[in-house]
């Protein structure tokens, strides 16, 4: 699975940002598909999935200011951001996680930066 993402930028606290990714290759095999980062000497976290079911998981940093989705047909997952935070600066990951090896692959990473 090849994962290509898209979006990031650097904007004021307060405003709002989009990150997309679009999975290629061995889609059928997906199950979970979500957005990772990595924030400046940290480690890397979850931000918010989505499961096959289609249910949603956010991390609580992420609850009510992020919207995540996922188009089955297109294999894509958007994120939406609002409201963002100088702490919500990271290098954005898109995730993919595969079934049934269990193997996690990951897209090339874009830097979203909050300025106060």
């Amino acid at each position: 699975v090849q994962l290509q993402a898209s979006g990031g930028g650097s904007v004021q606290a307060g405003e709002s940002l989009r990150l997309s990714c679009v999975a290629s290759g061995s889609t059928s095999a997906i199950l979970t598909m979500g957005w990772y980062r990595q924030p400046p000497g940290k480690q890397r976290e979850l931000v918010a999935e989505v499961p096959h079911d289609g249910t949603t998981n956010y991390a609580n940093s992420a609850k009510g200011r992020f919207t995540i989705s996922r188009d089955g047909v297109e294999n894509s997952i958007d994120l939406r951001m609002y409201s963002l935070k100088p702490e919500d600066t990271a290098v954005y990951y898109c995730n993919a996680y595969l079934n049934p090896t269990r193997r996690n692959y990951w897209g090339q990473g874009t830097q979203v930066t909050v300025s106060s």
